[in-house]
């Protein structure tokens, strides 16, 4: 990555922690994946109960793959027949595993949801929720924010799930009621009442949708 745009990311993640910390909520830097994921792996003891969201941030990184390999209860939704099961699972969970769909420069994350399994585990249940954003999710406000979820990372998910939404056809939301909508909830999370629930790890790298 050019050294100039690390350096604004670094500036920009300092912002950001600090808005993560006054909405109760905690922040890392990593500058890069590898170091994301010690980071990370710092955060989760051994023996630890996780399970996670779609999230293709936390594959990049390479957290899944160190945990299944670990020492750690890895409940893995992909490979559990019971899907249902395994979503409930989750809501008694050491960590969630996630990462968000965009957030503001002062905090505040925004996730959009089809099934809505994502965003009620980050709301309530799993007693930690670990977050690994890569700085391209980073935008101004909650308007920016909302845009970016809904005109971004809907229809590029829409595509890797080959689902058939105006989206998916377009490159950007149209609002839509289709069956196959992947905008069913949406989670604005501004503030945190249970102090150390809440870990966002930002990474210097475009990560994700």
């Amino acid at each position: 990555m050019d050294a100039n745009l690390a350096k604004r990311n670094e500036l920009l993640a300092r912002k950001v922690i600090s808005g993560l910390k006054s909405r109760n909520m905690t922040g890392y830097y990593a500058a890069s994946g590898e170091e994301a994921l010690k980071i990370a792996l710092s955060l989760i003891p051994e023996e630890s109960s996780v399970t996670m969201g779609g999230g293709m941030s936390v594959h990049e990184i390479g957290l899944v793959k160190a945990l299944k390999e670990g020492n750690y209860h890895f409940l893995d939704r992909d490979a559990m027949a019971d899907k249902r099961a395994a979503m409930l699972a989750a809501y008694d969970a050491d960590f969630f595993l996630s990462s968000v769909n965009a957030m503001t420069e002062d905090g505040i994350l925004v996730n959009i949801d089809g099934n809505a399994n994502r965003v009620s585990a980050i709301a309530q249940g799993p007693k930690k929720v670990l977050f690994i954003v890569g700085m391209n999710k980073v935008c101004d406000d909650v308007d920016g924010a909302m845009k970016r979820a809904r005109n971004v990372a809907a229809p590029a998910n829409a595509q890797r799930f080959g689902l058939s939404t105006p989206c998916s056809k377009t490159g950007s939301c149209m609002n839509c009621k289709s069956p196959d909508t992947i905008c069913c909830q949406f989670l604005i999370t501004r503030f945190s009442r249970h102090a150390d629930r809440i870990h966002v790890i930002l990474v210097n790298d475009y990560l994700g949708f």
